[in-house]
């Protein structure tokens, strides 16, 4: 089977083919650490990791870079608001979008940039774009370097613009450049700027413009040219449309592939710390939602549509999502949790069509459901064939109750083993109560323990107790 992608540069799904047999290089764009993550920023880390495992389900080798922009011009202003180094309010913020991204079990990258470790290479672009006539250095002082939009007749192709309907690039003064919408590679010093955000250079002191961050470090990680580039929707225009032109006018044939994926949102409004509608995980914790079920809404939907976030809708998917895993609980329970076996035909056929999660999940359940039926009887054949291939397609997504970034990797065991030891006192005095044949005290030592969240469920094998809300 022959994976298909949308490729927004085409406007059509195509095969993919990659620049080397059996290799795959991938760019994501990464968050600007000018803030903390929020929910709509994990779905990119989440839709990502999901072609990441399908990728290398396929055995392809992966080489993954996704980078963070720890220098632009909404850092700064923060920087100036909050009085602190620009570079640790971005060190704080990327340790919380490293630990979020843990904690929604995402691969971590091959490796992650910072765009502040990549200035040579953006010299170098800027000035082999200055030498073939795409740049210009500014003549008004001030320092800034300009990409020069009416050099490149083919800007514009990717977001499907044309050049003459476009406005100001809105990135600096337009009293400095040709063009108003040609946009900054380089950005002079300003007095009003904090003054630790710059580098020497062949322009004076200045820092990168935004969109030549990300052209240089795919030039230096994944090469010349490589097979796949990422980010949200909205990064279309200008910003990968202006890596495109920057790139090829330099000389670099660039992304093979343009994958985006939808946005989050919140009311119909995409979601973001400017509109006042961020969302991230301590809220959603509130809810009780697990990151695991957080994980699982993202994966269900397709990668490319747009969620607009309610509560209900989060509540439902974690309780779908619960139901998945109380069957491979009393799987495990009947014939063991054995290792994940061969996926089914029409689950990779539905990876294989553009991620199309959402008929890759209607298989599981199709699976899912021939799995209880076979508990119900007793059938423990089936039982086992339908475990290993649920914890296959559920892998694939990142979700298997069984993966030890849900079970614990040894971090939390001296408090999994104090929970553990409570709720087996209390299961041992609700056993002694209703041996007595005291109800209304075995009832309350349950209610307790929903109250605390342990859900408390009577089997044929004993009593069995999760973390979250009963069906």
């Amino acid at each position: 089977m022959t994976l298909r992608l949308y490729d927004t540069a085409t406007r059509s799904v195509r095969d993919f083919v990659p620049r080397e047999a059996g290799k795959v290089g991938v760019y994501l764009c990464g968050l600007t650490l000018q803030a903390p993550p929020h929910i709509g920023h994990l779905r990119s880390g989440v839709n990502y990791d999901v072609l990441r495992r399908w990728l290398l389900a396929k055995d392809f080798e992966v080489t993954f870079i996704r980078n963070v922009t720890d220098i632009d011009d909404k850092l700064l202003v923060k920087s100036c608001e909050q009085e602190r180094p620009f570079w640790a309010i971005a060190y704080a913020n990327e340790l919380v979008l490293a630990a979020a991204y843990r904690s929604l079990n995402v691969l971590p990258p091959t490796y992650e940039p910072r765009a502040t470790g990549h200035v040579p290479e953006m010299h170098e672009l800027i000035a082999t774009l200055i030498e073939r006539g795409h740049a210009y250095p500014a003549t008004d002082g001030s320092g800034d370097v300009y990409f020069d939009v009416a050099s490149w007749p083919e800007y514009g192709a990717l977001s499907g613009q044309s050049p003459g309907d476009m406005q100001s690039a809105g990135d600096a003064p337009d009293r400095g450049k040709r063009d108003p919408r040609d946009f900054a590679l380089w950005k002079g010093a300003k007095p009003d700027e904090p003054a630790d955000a710059y580098w020497p250079s062949p322009w004076g002191r200045g820092r990168p413009g935004w969109h030549i961050e990300c052209s240089a470090m795919c030039w230096r990680y994944l090469g010349p040219e490589f097979d796949i580039h990422g980010g949200g929707l909205d990064l279309t225009f200008p910003h990968h449309e202006n890596e495109i032109a920057q790139s090829k006018a330099a000389g670099l044939p660039f992304a093979r592939y343009w994958v985006h994926h939808g946005l989050l949102s919140l009311g119909g409004a995409k979601m973001g710390k400017s509109a006042g509608n961020a969302l991230d995980l301590a809220y959603v914790a509130s809810l009780g939602v697990r990151p695991v079920e957080l994980r699982y809404y993202f994966a269900a939907a397709h990668y490319r549509s747009r969620i607009d976030y309610t509560e209900d809708a989060l509540r439902e998917s974690a309780t779908a999502y619960r139901r998945i895993e109380g069957f491979v609980q009393r799987a495990v329970e009947r014939v063991g949790a054995g290792a994940p076996g061969d996926l089914p035909a029409a689950f990779s056929a539905a990876m294989d069509d553009d991620l199309n999660t959402s008929a890759a999940l209607a298989v599981l359940h199709d699976v899912l459901r021939d799995g209880n039926t076979a508990l119900a009887g007793g059938d423990d054949v089936t039982v086992r064939t339908a475990l290993a291939a649920v914890r296959a397609m559920l892998d694939i997504l990142g979700v298997d109750p069984l993966d030890v970034a849900w079970t614990g990797d040894g971090r939390g065991d001296d408090l999994r083993s104090v929970v553990d030891s409570l709720v087996a006192l209390a299961l041992e005095q609700r056993a002694q109560a209703r041996g007595r044949k005291d109800w209304a005290a075995a009832d309350a030592v349950r209610d307790q323990l929903k109250q605390a969240g342990v859900v408390v469920e009577d089997t044929p094998q004993g009593p069995r107790w999760t973390i979250g809300e009963q069906d």
